[in-house]
């Protein structure tokens, strides 16, 4: 592979994945026509445009440091533990202008830690992050002694609460509108470039002289700083902030989101909006399975297949290039 062929600009999208991931969205919609029309009713639709946006943040943050070459698998607790923080606040002092820069902060906080740890001291991202979502959960947990924390502030919940307008919730506009702009300065800035060219071949950028460390710290930090929106939007959602926000499974739909979506798990390949309809993919998927009457546990074997199953593609496509 040439340099000149490293840093120039990601392949097209959508890709191979995508184009399936579509055509089995198709599908199951069209069953869910047929087995379960209540589907498409529009308290429904909202409810999964909703699970799909908050999910789709998460997504986002995942996409970013899976295009650089990592893993960020902390994203779930941190998102609780950032929620919990802001939440405790904003009940102490009934203050909601700084409890949501608390979940801002903190999260950028954790990502940043993720970052050094990986980038500059160069740990294996799975069990950095593994490790970080241990620690992270367990002072959840413990902070809240598995309580929730609600009682907050109504223009908290007001401001941020997913309020619709044209009868579309505030934050799938928001997530939308989050996920274009970041496609476009993924595909035509600088730092965007870098990060496409960190994880296609890391030794190429190196010699390109990309700051690669910087490049793998910012994913993290980004990524952190995802999980603190998330913090702010899903508390306003519930009016409360708990431990249990962050569930282990979480994990499983973020990486399926992203995987689904065309992103790589190999790094350097990958759209922030393919995450996104992988979100709104998997989202479909557990609603559908909920609506008829599948086991949760056996809903998560189908989603590890489904994890398996793509990147068994992805890996095929690598293979190819």
């Amino acid at each position: 592979m040439s340099l000149a062929g490293t840093i120039s600009t990601p392949q097209k999208w959508p890709s191979r994945q995508v184009v399936v991931s579509v055509l089995v969205l198709m599908a199951v919609l069209v069953a869910l026509g047929v087995i379960a029309p209540n589907f498409f009713r529009y308290s429904n639709i909202i409810n999964v445009l909703l699970q799909a946006s908050l999910l789709g943040i998460l997504a986002i943050g995942m996409a970013v440091v899976m295009i650089v070459g990592g893993i960020d698998l902390s994203l779930p607790a941190n998102m609780a533990m950032s929620a919990v923080l802001g939440a405790l606040y904003m009940r102490a002092t009934g203050d909601w202008t700084v409890g949501p820069l608390i979940m801002i902060g903190a999260g950028a906080a954790i990502g940043t830690v993720n970052g050094f740890a990986v980038g500059r001291l160069k740990m294996i991202p799975f069990v950095v992050t593994l490790a970080m979502m241990t620690m992270v959960s367990g002072a959840t947990v413990w902070m809240t002694n598995s309580l929730s924390i609600s009682q907050l502030p109504e223009t908290f919940v007001d401001v941020f609460g997913a309020r619709p307008i044209l009868k579309i919730p505030v934050t799938v506009l928001i997530v939308a509108g989050l996920g274009f702009v970041l496609t476009t300065l993924m595909r035509s800035s600088i730092a965007g470039r870098w990060a496409y060219a960190v994880g296609i071949n890391e030794k190429a950028a190196r010699v390109a002289r990309i700051p690669i460390a910087r490049v793998v710290v910012g994913s993290y930090v980004f990524s952190g700083l995802m999980a603190g929106l998330a913090a702010i939007l899903v508390t306003a959602r519930l009016g409360a902030a708990s431990a249990n926000m962050g569930n282990d499974g979480m994990v499983l739909d973020i990486v399926s989101a992203c995987v689904v979506g065309g992103v790589s798990i190999y790094g350097g390949s990958g759209r922030v909006l393919g995450a996104l309809f992988g979100a709104l993919l998997i989202t479909v998927l557990s609603n559908a399975m909920n609506l008829m009457g599948v086991s949760f546990y056996f809903s998560l074997v189908i989603k590890g297949a489904v994890i398996i199953a793509f990147v068994a593609a992805d890996r095929r496509n690598g293979g190819r290039s």
